[in-house]
């Protein structure tokens, strides 16, 4: 490393670090530090101009620290690539004030707000103290969001009507009970500040309803005629913002409907062996919906969940990866209700003492389906996302904090975790019909969300080869019915991946995207070293080196 007065690209990234912490405590307790424990950042339109100011300071430092003797090592060359282009990224999407329409049902200052109590420190009177601080800190955060909101009410930036009605029924359902989701987690505190708790938590559930009333009176009203699509240039912005580099959003239409085709022949394979002569695959899946493997009970599953994570590690470990021994430990959870339908995963703490994991959203249900879990938790816990954020912690003082906890690219994230699933499937963990046709399901959502998500905002045509409308220009009606005919998901299910995408531009499309980007990184690997080439190795080292936009992820990884 250099000399503190002439710092080289990692130090940079840690510096930036220090400082983001401070203005978003949320990202401090995450990364798994009891000092933030009790903050909330400001979400307000000047809290926003904050975090650009660092954003542009950082990257002229950046540039002076590229300069320097040793910055281009492979190590300090990987974060400052990664560095430079999450920052460019998260630039053009502020000034674009795009926070001034931050709406959505899974990502907005309101989610996070409620979402990081369920990973702050609850161990000790300490913990609980901290706790009371931050649910007083919510009203604040939750006015200053909609203080960015009304900006973005006076300067015509709108967020569409149907995310905003879904938003509203996720915070009439926080607040539902006599002091709300906040009432109830802070009802587990200890009994000598039992009062300081319920009363911090009653302030942040009359926010939350302040929020929602104002939400519903003032807001909905007036973006009641606002578009439901984002167009071409705003769709880009946020397709660079997830994927980490400037897609052709042509060729990536085109891509995910060739998957489509490959994806619904081997599905029509699969679901001849459980359903013979099926009218459709997802006619297969109805039938397990029925007759197949099921779980029976909430905490049944999360135990059957813990145990198919359990047994992925024990038999992994040491044969396709190396495990460290705390990167072996992954919890599985069941989500808070009032959230998105989709599963998630949320990483460790840099220090390891909060764990890995993994959360399922019952959505009020109490019988799960087999085949549509054992893929989705390789993809959220082992081999996906945990095995690779957490060995991203691991590694962490051989990258850089911020490359550790960060500088996350989604697509990259979520392009390893898909990868993960067909990996299993490689090794033969997926043999069993009704497993692999659940498997080929999910990959074939994937493939669907790029189709819709690229086709409804671009307000594309749909291909002539198509067996839905083909000739017709999409719609978010028509992407609904796509998806839903072309999943094995439930209606409500469906509704929430729609205003996902509806609120998220750009996002669904990376898994697809990514998976594809490690595929072709393993390939030119794995013919730059021929018969020498070892997966185990490669994989290690893929997972070694930090996150990366997906052009520069397949560099990077063609050189392992």
């Amino acid at each position: 490393m250099s000399d503190t007065k002439n710092p080289l690209p990692r130090e940079v990234a840690d510096a930036y670090v220090d400082e983001l912490i401070a203005l978003d405590p949320i990202s401090g307790t995450y990364l798994g530090l009891k000092g933030s424990s009790g903050k909330l950042p400001d979400f307000s339109p000047s809290g926003s101009e904050a975090f650009a100011a660092l954003a542009r300071d950082t990257l002229a430092r950046l540039a002076e620290a590229e300069l320097l003797p040793g910055a281009d090592s492979d190590i300090e060359r990987r974060c400052a690539r990664l560095l430079r282009e999450r920052l460019t990224a998260e630039l053009a999407v502020h000034e674009a004030d795009e926070s001034l329409r931050a709406v959505g049902n899974m990502h907005s200052p309101a989610h996070s707000v409620r979402e990081v109590f369920t990973v702050t420190p609850a161990d000790t009177d300490e913990d609980w103290a901290a706790i009371a601080e931050r649910l007083r800190a919510v009203p604040a955060a939750l006015g200053g969001y909609r203080a960015s909101l009304e900006l973005g009410l006076e300067r015509g930036l709108l967020a569409a009507p149907r995310q905003t009605t879904t938003f509203i029924e996720q915070l009439d359902e926080w607040t539902a009970g006599d002091n709300g989701w906040f009432g109830e987690f802070a009802s587990a505190g200890p009994e000598q500040l039992r009062a300081e708790l319920d009363g911090a938590a009653r302030s942040a559930n009359d926010a939350v309803a302040a929020l929602r009333d104002w939400m519903r009176d003032v807001y909905a009203p007036a973006v009641k005629d606002a578009p439901p699509v984002v167009g071409r240039e705003r769709y880009a912005r946020w397709a660079r913002y997830y994927n980490g580099t400037d897609l052709d959003l042509d060729e990536a239409y085109a891509y995910g409907w060739s998957e489509f085709h490959r994806i619904l022949g081997e599905m029509r394979t699969e679901a001849e062996k459980i359903l013979p002569g099926a009218a459709t695959p997802w006619a297969a899946l109805s039938h397990l919906d029925e007759h197949g493997t099921h779980i029976e009970g909430v905490e049944e599953v999360r135990d059957w969940l813990q145990g198919l994570m359990d047994e992925a590690i024990e038999a992994l470990d040491g044969t396709h990866f190396e495990l460290a021994e705390r990167v072996r430990k992954v919890e599985a959870r069941i989500a808070p209700p009032g959230g998105a339908a989709a599963p998630y995963y949320t990483p460790p703490s840099e220090d390891f003492s909060r764990p890995g994991r993994t959360w399922l959203p019952t959505m009020g249900e109490t019988r799960f389906p087999a085949y549509d879990l054992v893929s989705t938790w390789y993809h959220e816990g082992v081999p996906g996302h945990h095995l690779q954020l957490a060995q991203w912690a691991h590694v962490a003082e051989d990258l850089s904090r911020y490359q550790a906890g960060v500088g996350m690219v989604s697509a990259n994230l979520e392009g390893w975790a898909l990868y993960a699933e067909r990996l299993m499937d490689e090794l033969g963990y997926l043999t069993d019909p009704e497993r692999r046709l659940g498997y080929l399901d999910a990959q074939m959502m994937r493939a669907a969300r790029v189709i819709v998500d690229i086709g409804m905002h671009l307000e594309l045509t749909i291909p002539s080869d198509s067996p839905f409308h083909p000739g017709e220009r999409w719609t978010p009606e028509l992407a609904q019915e796509f998806f839903g005919t072309h999943s094995s998901r439930p209606a409500a299910f469906v509704e929430s991946e729609m205003i996902r995408y509806l609120s998220m531009p750009g996002q669904a499309i990376g898994y697809k995207l990514g998976e594809r980007a490690w595929l072709l990184g393993r390939e030119a690997a794995r013919a730059r070293h021929g018969d020498a080439f070892d997966a185990k190795a490669w994989h290690m080292a893929a997972l070694s080196q930090g996150s990366l936009g997906l052009d520069d992820l397949v560099d990077e990884l063609s050189k392992l």
